[in-house]
């Protein structure tokens, strides 16, 4: 049986991005496969009580430079979003989208990247589309496709399918049934894969 890595995530998610950045770096060797899992972060706030680290002053002053810690450190390309906190629901309906069409790896790339290395407000509707032509979509269609009911409905059912899973925040890993939650646990999940 092949290994695989359920990676629960959501654009918002300044840490999915960093462990989007080394995910697959650093799994390389292991034979596992990359099961994405997009997700709406704010559905399972509402859902399990938690609440952003933003919502702490002092705890979000100590992540902003934790995370600069980290971009210098792993050479990953970062800025502070100034739009932050932004809305991620078309960008994460158009994630849906690009699993269903084999262009996720894509997708994720220019998602993640407009908003934290370049700083950009994935709740603008010109935004979304500017970073899907950069990217070599064809925008009208996937801004179709995030409005169609059944990408709707989908999301919600990925964001509660992902509660009644365990999950409380993104990133979430699972290998097998093992949860490891947080971009600074990839070493778990590599152990978890050997």
């Amino acid at each position: 049986m092949s290994k695989r890595i359920d990676f629960y995530y959501d654009f918002i998610s300044l840490s999915s991005y960093f462990a989007y950045m080394r995910l697959s770096k650093f799994t390389e060797g292991t034979g596992a496969h990359i099961n994405y899992k997009p997700i709406l972060l704010g559905g399972v706030f509402k859902a399990t009580g938690n609440t952003s680290p933003v919502t702490i002053p002092a705890k979000w002053e100590w992540i902003k430079a934790d995370f600069q810690r980290h971009a210098d450190y792993y050479g990953i390309p970062f800025q502070q979003n100034p739009h932050f906190i932004f809305s991620t629901v078309n960008a994460m309906r158009g994630a849906l989208w690009a699993l269903s069409v084999d262009r996720i790896e894509d997708y994720n790339h220019a998602m993640f990247s407009a908003a934290w290395g370049e700083g950009k407000d994935l709740s603008s509707r010109e935004v979304l589309r500017d970073t899907l032509i950069r990217a070599g979509f064809d925008a009208d269609e996937v801004m179709e496709a995030m409005a169609l009911p059944e990408i709707k409905s989908a999301l919600i059912e990925a964001t509660d399918d992902a509660v009644s899973r365990g999950v409380f925040g993104a990133p979430t890993f699972f290998v097998n049934d093992e949860m490891h939650f947080g971009q600074d646990r990839l070493d778990w999940v590599l152990r978890a894969l050997e």
